[in-house]
């Protein structure tokens, strides 16, 4: 985010950016819970989730590492795993990870693009800092959970913050103003994740097809 962007789109950027932040870090305290963790670890699954894939795009683009200089960011995250840990434990449900993921994704996938532009990287790759912004968190709780990571199934999970992220990408380079631009991203990018969720879809499997055949 540049001081010389308009009021409007600086206050749409910082929500899509507290918005992937929390709903992914409530995602990872959701997974501490299924693992029936203690409150320590519903923290720390809600940080890395909440800030692991904006970590590495920052590492990535030059940038400082944005929670590392905003108490606040580590505050909300702590929020949410002590929110979780709170509630009733029928109020979550197997598949909240899956939805608070899907609103995560479509959240990060557009702010990673839009960042990555902001500090000049180039259309292609500023698409897959979105990419890396939404799913680097999910696959960090994954795998210190032990849990079988998202990615490696091929339900359509990247495919969505592509989705998201390109778009975005697209509809500024055509002109369109940032915030309608955000705005239809995210609504595609969430859109493609929750009919995966609800319908199971997926992308074929390597060899699948072929060896399927008689």
């Amino acid at each position: 985010m540049s001081p010389t962007d308009p009021p409007l789109v600086q206050t749409a950027l910082v929500w899509l950016d507290l918005l992937g932040i929390a709903v992914f870090a409530i995602s990872g305290a959701l997974l501490a819970a299924r693992k029936q963790q203690t409150l320590v670890t519903f923290a720390f699954f809600a940080l890395v989730t909440g800030v692991g894939g904006g970590t590495v795009r920052d590492l990535l683009i030059g940038a400082p590492v944005f929670w590392v200089h905003d108490s606040m960011i580590a505050l909300a995250c702590l929020v949410a795993a002590i929110l979780v840990w709170l509630a009733p434990g029928t109020l979550w449900q197997r598949a909240a990870i899956d939805w608070f993921d899907a609103v995560g994704i479509a959240a990060y996938a557009v702010f990673g693009a839009a960042k990555a532009l902001r500090y000049g990287i180039d259309p292609v790759p500023a698409a897959m800092m979105g990419v890396i912004t939404a799913c680097v968190g999910g696959v960090i709780r994954d795998v210190i959970a032990g849990e079988p990571s998202i990615i490696m199934r091929p339900e359509l999970y990247v495919t969505a913050a592509a989705l998201g992220s390109s778009l975005f990408i697209a509809l500024t380079l055509v002109g369109m103003p940032l915030v309608a631009a955000a705005s239809i991203a995210f609504v595609a990018g969430f859109g493609l994740r929750a009919l995966a969720i609800w319908k199971g879809l997926a992308l074929p499997s390597y060899g699948l097809a072929r060896d399927e055949q008689p």
